[in-house]
């Protein structure tokens, strides 16, 4: 019998609304269960040592958990992070643990791990880009790992998978994938770290109401046949594979529920991308053909 390679998994969570957790426990095909329990690839096991949604620990001795992983498994553990980190006086808007009978800053445990892990998964766009938290005026410093990697000088390995909430498949496919064949070459990854398998083409391109986007067919009030862009739909800058792989296992979307897409998966969210009902503008909106054409050029 082989033996199985386990895969320890540190799970942190900073200015979070936990509703990334919630989706990717939500995750169909294969489960939360089997993702925790089973070998989900062939000879490779996740041991999730620390996850403060789902664990029953609590204290010093989580604390410990992830103290002694990073310590004892340095270079071998993987690093998920989920939430904006705060960094504004001293990162203290939000801590995890003490140390000395002093609260731990949470952009202190991002760095001081991930310096350590073999690579982070930025779970959400907050952990991402800072989200939400990190929109004007930005009280708490709110910033995504990428940035605050930058700051601290932590060249680890970063994979960034944004949404609000991200698709269960984005972050269940892309452990999978480091599981089967190692981290993603550069060329896998977007220029803001997403893998290309899910993050490789505009929500624009694959919309259902496309069709009516081309012919100039605009609907005026929701609920109206018609291209949801006078009314705010952001999916012309927006990439995603929404469209193709829907959501709550296959069930829905945004735009199939009559909404626009308000570019959750962007590093422009929400600050950049104006008001959720109001047309973007300034923006070179992709034709039909574009940008099949940009790609084989």
């Amino acid at each position: 019998m082989s033996e199985v390679r386990e895969i320890p998994t540190l799970w942190i969570q900073g200015g979070t609304c936990s509703g990334c957790s919630v989706s990717v426990l939500n995750a169909v095909a294969p489960s939360v269960k089997n993702i925790l329990i089973d070998e989900v690839v062939p000879g490779n096991h996740i041991n999730l040592r620390f996850q403060a949604t789902i664990m029953a620990g609590a204290g010093d001795p989580v604390i410990r958990v992830l103290e002694e992983t990073g310590e004892g498994k340095a270079g071998k553990f993987l690093l998920v992070v989920e939430g904006e980190i705060p960094t504004a006086e001293g990162g203290g808007y939000c801590c995890v643990g003490e140390k000395d009978e002093h609260p731990v800053p949470f952009r202190d445990w991002v760095v001081e791990l991930g310096r350590k892990a073999m690579a982070v998964i930025a779970l959400g766009t907050c952990a991402c880009f800072g989200g939400i938290p990190s929109g004007r005026p930005n009280p708490t410093g709110a910033k995504g790992v990428m940035d605050v990697f930058k700051e601290a000088g932590v060249d680890t390995p970063l994979i960034n998978i944004p949404g609000c909430p991200p698709h269960p498949d984005w972050f269940v496919g892309t452990v999978a994938k480091i599981l089967i064949s190692g981290l993603p070459k550069p060329e896998e990854l977007d220029d803001w770290l997403r893998p290309k398998d899910f993050y490789g083409t505009l929500i624009h391109e694959n919309c259902p109401r496309r069709a009516y986007f081309d012919e100039g067919k605009f609907a005026k009030k929701f609920g109206e046949p018609g291209c949801l862009y006078e009314l705010g739909c952001k999916g012309p800058i927006t990439y995603a594979d929404c469209p193709l792989r829907k959501w709550n296992n296959g069930t829905n979307w945004c735009i199939d529920a009559g909404m626009g897409c308000q570019g959750c998966t962007q590093p422009e969210f929400p600050d950049f991308l104006g008001s959720f009902y109001e047309k973007i503008t300034d923006v070179d909106v992709p034709k039909i053909g574009e940008y099949w054409k940009k790609r084989e050029g």
